[in-house]
């Protein structure tokens, strides 16, 4: 078609498309095209996050290497630094304040460094979960690979860490006493569970931090509290058996608190079944599984968010 122009001329017009009035979506539709960055349907997500098991290895590895790349000591800290922990913790509440009530020394001192070993495992994982998206944005807007791989990655590297703190928590069971037994196998669905858990709670940090950076600032303060309620230097019934039954109940099915007693009753012989509340392992395997399914999908929802803004 054409049309006549002021100066005589012809000027060609294209004829009307199949396309015009189409909104934006539905030309879309009609091409097969896909917003770029969206995300994918649940199954094909955890799919993908499968595919880069090898990456989250790896960078969980890296991750753990250069965290005391700076000091003479080098990965030495990773053991040293929950054992000074422990003990302050004895110093302050094992020997002052005496927490170490209903417990010998022999049993005390165990209880305290699994304790901080585990609780530590736990705390670390949320703290890295809160900053692994807007701590790594430039990772996040330069690749395409599922924003799930770096809360759990972290997960991972604490979880690598807490490895070499084992070693020096054996010893410390061996040398009050406790000896290597069929016992000591539990550790490992323990922290296994314990691991899902983690993961999960940094999967919902995660997602959290990314919208809100000054949540770092604020979870210092949530975890210390979070660790005085969970009997990291003491024993809960013990210490709460002049208080209303249920605040004892509350404190000891938190899952901090049960993920440590069961190491402690894995490792302690002096730690018996009386310490532990009622089918703690069925609560440390709801803990896991729900926080860990709850975990995910909060985070997944949001997938094509993460980097943008």
């Amino acid at each position: 078609m054409s049309d006549t122009t002021h100066d005589g001329g012809l000027a060609l017009s294209a004829p009307p498309s199949d396309d015009d009035g189409l909104s934006a979506s539905r030309l879309a539709a009609k091409y097969g095209l896909a917003v770029s960055g969206a995300r994918p349907g649940l199954v094909a997500y955890i799919r993908q996050l499968w595919g880069r098991r090898h990456f989250i290895l790896a960078f969980s590895r890296a991750k753990l290497t250069a965290q005391y790349s700076q000091a003479k000591l080098g990965q030495v800290w990773q053991v040293v630094t929950p054992l000074l922990n422990a003990l302050v913790y004895f110093l302050i509440f094992g020997l002052i304040l005496g927490t170490r009530k209903g417990m010998t020394q022999d049993v005390f001192i165990p209880f305290l460094v699994t304790g901080v070993f585990v609780f530590t495992f736990t705390q670390n994982s949320v703290m890295a979960g809160v900053k692994s998206i807007s701590g790594n944005l430039g990772l996040v807007r330069a690749l395409h690979f599922p924003r799930a791989s770096l809360p759990i990655s972290f997960s991972l590297q604490q979880l690598q860490q807490l490895m070499f703190s084992m070693i020096v928590l054996l010893a410390v069971a061996v040398g009050f006493g406790s000896y290597p037994s069929l016992s000591w196998l539990l550790v490992v669905p323990a922290l296994a569970l314990q691991f899902v858990f983690n993961s999960g709670l940094a999967l919902i940090m995660a997602r959290m931090g990314s919208k809100t950076p000054d949540l770092a600032q604020l979870m210092p303060f949530i975890m210390r509290t979070w660790m005085y309620a969970s009997g990291v230097m003491f024993s809960i019934p013990v210490m709460l058996a002049d208080k209303p039954q249920w605040i004892a109940d509350v404190l000891q099915y938190n899952p901090a608190a049960v993920y440590m007693d069961l190491v402690r009753f894995a490792l302690i012989d002096g730690y018996g079944s009386e310490n532990l509340p009622d089918h703690v392992w069925a609560v440390a395997v709801a803990w896991a599984l729900v926080l860990g399914v709850v975990g995910f999908v909060y985070f997944w929802k949001a997938e094509e968010r993460y980097g943008r803004g």
